[in-house]
């Protein structure tokens, strides 16, 4: 059996039945009846509820119009509130802008006042730098002296006892007991005066004579003038007049003449005694008892004809100097006609140059042994001298015065103190090995140079760490021509040959200075180059142990070939 059809069916004729019920309701107008009724209420509920709307629209038109007006007199209050405090704020602002404007240019006005301090404070705290630098400069200036400098020590009155390199004994002064007296040197007696006996002793027997004679002299000097006279008899020629005579020898040519006896003592006592023309003329008239009254034009000539005499002597000597293995070189200044000249000296120890130059670097030293030199040079840090040679030795003596100098007014700084060490101990070791005291061996050589790098390593730190004044640089500088060149430096400890000190030159140097301070300023260039010509001759004599008086009277008696080398 078909459940389901029959629901279905069920179903449909329900519908059908519902459906055909509105229909007879619709025909009988019933319907119609129910449906205005139910329109009519309904109409009037929605009139009622329209009105009841209307009503609360129009309570809330009004409440929207009074919140309106509420809220555009509260918008009006804050309006003018705001306006109030933005007007009010403006004149703040108006005020404060005006304000920081006074502060901005009063700030600007002290910021520039500031400005102008903080300049004057710079300037000021610099010119009060420099001062101290220059302070120290000069403090160093006055410090200088024979230790830290080439300032003799004659220069330097009062000045500090000059202490030699032996050790205090303790003893006194003077001959020790034990030891061989060592009296002064007799000579040959040319007068004998016996002093008699006393009669108490040639009356007492207790006195018996020892067969011993006891001598002492007294040495007198006594300047004697021998004068020459030459005579001959003087004929006349019947025929042409003419009046004649024999031959003087040689040299004899004035009614008065002097011999080289005369001549050397004047020329010495004048060029190497330092003494003034006027004041030799003077000198020689005394100790003779104006028996000799030479001129001071007779004087002044002399060095000229010192000069010429020894000419070809110089060009040996200049020969022998340009072929030596080993020269000391330097350079010195003087005055001439109240301008500044120079004069280079060059040695070998054996001897000497002196050249009068019109002024120092290249040009001095053209025209002297050093232009084409090839050997071993020693000298100062002299730019125009380092360029000759083929090895070069710098003066220690010169390095270690600027490092003494560096030790007084740079007492900070470590490494001169070291280099001032480096340079005793260096060169006491090599003096030691060349006195056979101690054995040298490359590997100590090699230390000494080793420790010298170290020591200027220590230089380069200080001197980066803080840069030296501009007006006290001889320090740095002192290490920068080191740094730049050491083997400069220490060839003497790789050849012992070589000397660590230019002193030989250096003392040559002296003689003309002191010659320079006697006359203050030469007259003529040609004055200078006389000097130096003569000074060349007396410095070479002196250097053979030769007597300087002896072998100048040679050359002026014309005895050329008085000198050898």
């Amino acid at each position: 059996m078909n459940y389901d059809a029959l629901f279905e069916e069920a179903d449909l004729l329900f519908k059908i039945k519902l459906l055909k019920d509105k229909v007879d309701a619709f025909e009988s107008g019933e319907k119609y009846v129910r449906m205005q009724e139910e329109h009519r209420k309904t109409h009037e509920a929605d009139i009622r509820t329209i009105n009841k709307l209307e009503k609360e629209i129009e309570s809330l038109n009004r409440q929207v119009v009074r919140v309106r007006e509420n809220w555009y007199g509260t918008c009006l209050d804050i309006l003018r509130s705001s306006e109030q405090s933005l007007k009010k704020r403006d004149r703040e602002n108006e005020r404060l802008q005006k304000t920081i404007k006074m502060f901005l240019e009063s700030r600007q006005k002290l910021h520039e006042k500031y400005i102008i301090k903080s300049k004057k404070v710079y300037e000021l705290e610099t010119l009060l730098e420099e001062e101290r630098e220059k302070n120290r400069a000069l403090e160093a200036k006055n410090k200088k002296d024979y230790s830290n400098s080439s300032k003799s020590s004659s220069m330097s009155p009062n000045h500090k006892v000059i202490i030699n390199s032996r050790e205090r004994s303790g003893k006194k002064p003077g001959g020790q007991k034990g030891h061989v007296h060592h009296g002064r040197t007799p000579q040959t007696p040319t007068k004998r005066i016996a002093v008699p006996a006393p009669e108490k002793y040639l009356e007492d027997d207790n006195y018996k004579p020892t067969g011993k004679i006891i001598t002492k002299q007294l040495i007198r000097i006594s300047i004697n003038t021998e004068v020459v006279e030459y005579s001959t008899p003087e004929f006349r020629d019947q025929t042409t007049g003419q009046r004649v005579h024999a031959p003087f020898p040689t040299g004899i040519t004035d009614d008065v003449n002097y011999d080289g006896t005369v001549k050397a003592l004047a020329y010495l006592i004048n060029n190497e005694l330092y003494t003034s023309i006027d004041k030799t003329r003077v000198f020689l008239k005394e100790i003779t008892h104006g028996k000799i009254d030479i001129s001071n034009g007779f004087i002044c000539n002399l060095s000229k004809q010192f000069s010429e005499l020894t000419e070809e002597e110089r060009e040996y000597i200049f020969k022998k100097l340009s072929n030596s293995e080993l020269l000391h070189s330097d350079f010195t200044f003087g005055r001439v006609n109240g301008k500044q000249a120079a004069v280079i000296i060059t040695t070998d120890g054996e001897s000497a140059l002196f050249q009068g130059r019109r002024k120092k670097g290249d040009e001095g030293v053209k025209g002297s042994p050093l232009e084409n030199y090839e050997g071993t040079l020693v000298s100062d840090h002299e730019a125009a001298l380092i360029k000759h040679g083929s090895r070069h030795q710098e003066c220690l003596a010169h390095v270690e015065r600027y490092a003494r100098g560096s030790v007084l007014n740079e007492p900070e700084l470590k490494w001169n103190k070291l280099l001032v060490e480096w340079i005793k101990e260096s060169i006491g070791w090599r003096n030691s090995v060349c006195e056979g005291k101690e054995r040298y061996t490359r590997s100590q050589a090699e230390k000494y140079i080793k420790r010298l790098r170290e020591i200027l390593e220590v230089a380069k730190d200080e001197y980066e760490y803080d840069p030296p004044s501009k007006y006290n640089r001889e320090g740095c500088n002192l290490y920068k021509r080191m740094q730049e060149d050491i083997d400069d430096y220490v060839l003497f400890l790789k050849d012992l040959s070589v000397p660590p000190t230019n002193n030989v030159a250096e003392r040559g140097a002296r003689k003309v200075k002191r010659k320079m301070s006697q006359v203050m300023s030469f007259r003529s260039n040609a004055g200078v180059d006389r000097f130096c010509e003569g000074l060349t001759i007396t410095e070479s004599i002196k250097a053979r142990g030769e007597n300087v008086y002896d072998e100048v009277t040679k050359r002026f008696n014309k005895n050329l070939r008085a000198w050898s080398y």
